[in-house]
């Protein structure tokens, strides 16, 4: 065991392997019980903690570097940085991240370009734009990355004039620089500079994106701009792209605004993949139905959005007058069930003014499997068998809670009742 711990090249082969199965646990155990650990080890550590979005790890793993640095002779290179970096940024410590920018210069890598696109991201994260331009004046070679991150972050401060300047100074322009001024523009209700950066898109005969195109919606609704609208439209039909449900919402919003409720519902009906924001924009834009409802919460459950699920369910009822039916109380209980909420799931079958039926209890059922609620499934599989004793499928169901619980008793006798079950099926035949 300890020739494995002191192996630094297979360790680096179990961390890649932890990144993969997400074993975050494991792999900090693995990477501390190695006496001593070089660059690659740690360059390994690093980008799991990053790639699995634990900055703080990445950052106390890269401190610890920096004291074997001195004891040990490690040095930090191109491949440690861009993720500290990165997680300096993520976590918006603008004093960490000039910590690790003077330790960069002090390494002799100011001028790796990846480094500094990481450091000019970093700042803008931060809103430190003085600094974001000091390293962006300084950079020996400037990419797209290098442009389009400082012209967003001048955007996102409110810098329109800047980063316009940026815009036009870009050698070398992407569909992504100009969708970030297309949203800028938008998010700060500049409709018209909106608009007029997409026509002046169009005349250059620049082929917009779906990020483009839902960036410049907003501003078409807010305007009632419906002949740009129908051109997204058209464009994203004979483009392939309505079957990214984003662009689809951000169309039957317009649509709704501008007027067009019939070509709304259109797009709304031909879509394959509706989400809750779908529903929601068609709720807002007309007088919902029962119908409409279940399937706004049938998103809900999908999507495992608790808060919302059962606003909606009030909303229902209070705003709209409508009662719920058994397929609106199935839909809360898969809701709350996915979610956890096994006791309340239970109470709202319980509150139920009509009969539950044995979807409400195979909903249930279910849930309790996946959130190891053993007592609850006992009472749902109590009210299975009185509605469907011929349905094996639950005790197959309550059976397998039984083994994840490891309480092997009740599989023994729920595999008896399944076989008893089949010999009286056998004899009526």
């Amino acid at each position: 065991m300890e020739k494995f711990y002191c192996s630094n090249f297979l360790v680096s082969k179990m961390l890649d392997a932890c990144v993969q199965y997400v074993e975050i646990e494991y792999a900090t155990l693995l990477f501390r019980n190695v006496l001593h650990p070089n660059i690659y080890l740690y360059n390994a550590v690093i980008r799991l903690y990053a790639h699995r979005e634990n900055y703080v790890l990445a950052l106390s793993a890269f401190k610890r570097l920096l004291d074997h640095d001195e004891d040990d002779h490690l040095a930090p290179d191109g491949f440690t940085f861009p993720f500290v970096i990165r997680a300096c940024g993520v976590v918006m410590n603008l004093w960490l991240g000039k910590q690790v920018h003077g330790h960069v210069c002090k390494h002799g890598l100011g001028f790796n370009s990846v480094i500094e696109n990481s450091l000019l991201d970093m700042y803008v994260k931060c809103g430190a734009m003085l600094e974001a331009h000091r390293v962006f004046d300084e950079m020996r070679e400037r990419d797209a990355i290098s442009w389009n991150t400082l012209i967003t972050g001048n955007m996102n401060l409110g810098r329109f004039r800047t980063a316009r300047a940026l815009l036009e100074a870009m050698p070398n322009k992407t569909i992504v620089s100009w969708t970030t001024m297309i949203s800028g523009y938008t998010k700060s209700c500049l409709i018209g500079d909106a608009l007029a950066m997409f026509r002046q898109l169009q005349m250059l005969g620049i082929q917009p994106d779906w990020v483009s195109l839902v960036a410049v919606l907003p501003a078409c609704s807010q305007l009632g701009a419906l002949e740009l609208g129908k051109w997204v439209h058209f464009y994203a039909d004979k483009h392939n792209l309505l079957r990214i449900t984003i662009l689809c919402n951000g169309l039957i919003e317009m649509y709704m605004k501008c007027g067009g409720v019939d070509q709304a519902m259109q797009l709304f009906n031909a879509m394959a993949d509706k989400d809750v924001i779908s529903w929601s924009t068609v709720i807002c834009g007309l007088a919902p139905n029962a119908i409409t409802f279940v399937g706004l919460l049938s998103a809900c459950a999908h999507a495992g959005l608790l808060d919302q699920g059962r606003k909606y369910f009030h909303t229902m009822q209070n705003d709209y007058n409508i009662k719920p039916e058994i397929e609106h109380y199935g839909c809360l209980i898969d809701i709350l069930g996915r979610n956890g909420q096994i006791e309340r799931a239970l109470e709202v079958i319980k509150g139920m003014k009509m009969k539950p039926d044995s979807a409400i209890w195979g909903s249930l059922l279910s849930c309790c499997r996946t959130h190891r609620n053993l007592e609850i499934a006992i009472i749902a599989m109590e009210h299975l068998l009185e509605l469907d004793r011929g349905d094996t499928g639950n005790l197959v169901l309550l059976t397998n809670i039984y083994a994840d619980l490891k309480n092997w008793d009740g599989v023994a006798r729920m595999r008896k009742i399944m076989r008893s079950r089949r010999k009286r099926l056998l004899v009526v035949v």
